[in-house]
């Protein structure tokens, strides 16, 4: 019986499927393992930070005779490494752009993890003076350009590696090595409690130098992504992929952004200022709240990557319109919640915030964003928008304690709640990349090269003929 395919309208996806197959490449789960590897390393470096300015930092190196004030100074110290992340975007998406992701890849993780392990040998106030505090600026800020630059690299090398039809699958699996490195960081603080003093902060960064060491080793086997190498083999490449995509796609930088704001400054409010908030009230003592980030942080290893799959079946935007209508209507609730005090209540209340609500954005802006933009500039563009937020969440844990000291709770969850609103409205204006017509237009050509080769080369003289994507048989 013969039975006609639907036409295929882009004729260059033919051609591009034989460059970049639709199953993918051959070293595609070699990748997408190698970059979930490394996204985890930095995020142990990174989030680590975040613990400590909770929890260590406003005594360790500012004055310990205004709680409130360190506590400030701590989180300022925080939003730095945030506020240069873009920086780091626009350098490590630039450089993805022109010479390779690969290179970038390797790059950012050995300066995040040179920085970090100094972070264990930093001089305290109490030794230095103000010192302190100003080698740790120093050292966050390099943190933040590595970090800034690791993601794009990372996600665009496994998204160009990754099969058409299991791109969110794929991206996912590599988002979910922040919650692995977010696991893997408060393992480290909860085990090094029982150490005290300093040693409890210093031990966790001082361990990030082994997990460097593997990182680099499994990156430097990733091959770089077969989509840059027919750019620079064409000679394609952009000359200057910053102002390019400045000026052909500011506004899907702008929507990136604002979608963006929701996941990153919702895990400010919802992780990061709840660990100061818990122990300000006395709500829970330290291994509690430590404890209830780890259980959220190991079912998000699997959330991310389920919630990456399933925009694979339903679409992009269909994910993050939930994700961010939940973020909307979790505000309040999460602080009656957690101002129940019971250890059972606290961590469910870790559980939605992360694994459901943070995680159901995360797992979708990989294959979102990176289909946003054209290969040539798809580095620099996504790593501009997804860093760019950056600034705004950076600095969420101190706009947080600012209304929490002028309003209590109701100022954060009030907060919360409105980065879920613009995360929704930006949803709604952003253009479905992988929508039913997409997925319709990749099954078809599937099944064209499918069905071409399973018909067997005529030989020489024969008048049988191949079939076409108009015409097969089945």
């Amino acid at each position: 019986m013969t039975e006609r395919h639907p036409p295929i309208r882009d004729p260059h996806l033919e051609e591009v499927a034989a460059w970049h197959p639709i199953e993918g490449t051959p070293t595609k789960k070699k990748v997408a393992i190698g970059c979930s590897v490394g996204a985890t390393i930095e995020t142990y470096d990174f989030i680590g930070f975040g613990i400590a300015a909770a929890l260590y930092f406003n005594t360790a190196f500012f004055p310990a005779n205004d709680p409130l004030s360190g506590t400030l100074l701590s989180f300022a110290t925080l939003g730095i490494g945030f506020a240069v992340r873009p920086l780091g975007g626009i350098i490590g998406g630039y450089l993805g752009d022109r010479i390779g992701r690969k290179p970038v890849l390797v790059g950012s993780l050995l300066l995040m993890g040179i920085a970090t392990v100094l972070i264990g040998f930093l001089p305290t106030y109490q030794q230095v003076g103000i010192w302190a505090g100003i080698l740790l600026v120093i050292v966050r800020v390099v943190q933040g350009l590595a970090f800034g630059a690791e993601w794009g690299g990372a996600i665009l090398m496994c998204f160009e590696h990754a099969p058409w039809r299991k791109k969110g699958l794929y991206t996912g699996i590599t988002q979910a090595g922040f919650p692995v490195g977010l696991l893997l960081a408060n393992l480290a603080f909860l085990v090094s409690v029982p150490l005290g003093g300093s040693w409890a902060w210093r031990v966790p960064f001082l361990l990030s130098a082994v997990l460097i060491v593997v990182g680099i080793v499994i990156r430097l086997k990733v091959e770089e992504s077969p989509e840059f190498e027919e750019l620079k083999e064409e000679g394609e490449l952009s000359k200057n992929p910053l102002l390019e995509v400045l000026r052909d796609d500011w506004r899907n930088i702008l929507r990136a952004f604002c979608l963006r704001i929701t996941e990153t400054a919702g895990y400010a409010v919802s992780v990061t200022f709840m660990l100061s908030y818990v122990a300000a009230e006395e709500l829970a003592d330290r291994s509690v709240t430590l404890t209830a980030t780890m259980i959220a942080a190991g079912i998000g290893i699997f959330a991310t990557t389920y919630w990456g799959a399933l925009t694979d079946r339903v679409g992009r935007r269909p994910v993050y319109l939930l994700g961010t209508a939940l973020h909307l209507l979790w505000g309040i609730p999460l602080f009656l919640v957690v101002n129940t005090g019971a250890a059972v209540a606290i961590v469910i209340a870790f559980v939605v915030s992360y694994a459901v609500l943070q995680n159901s954005l995360a797992g979708v802006q990989g294959a979102w964003f990176s289909e946003l933009f054209a290969t040539k500039t798809r580095t620099t563009g996504a790593s501009l928008a997804y860093q760019m937020s950056a600034v705004v969440s950076g600095f969420t844990p101190l706009i947080t304690t600012a209304l929490y000291a002028g309003y209590g709770w109701i100022g954060p969850a009030l907060l919360f709640s409105g980065y879920g609103l613009l995360g929704l409205l930006a949803a709604l204006v952003t253009r479905e990349t992988w929508g039913r017509v997409e997925r319709e237009e990749v099954a078809a050509l599937e099944r064209t090269l499918r069905t071409s080769s399973a018909v067997p080369t005529p030989r020489p003289g024969s008048s049988e003929r191949r079939p076409t994507a108009d015409s097969a048989t089945d």
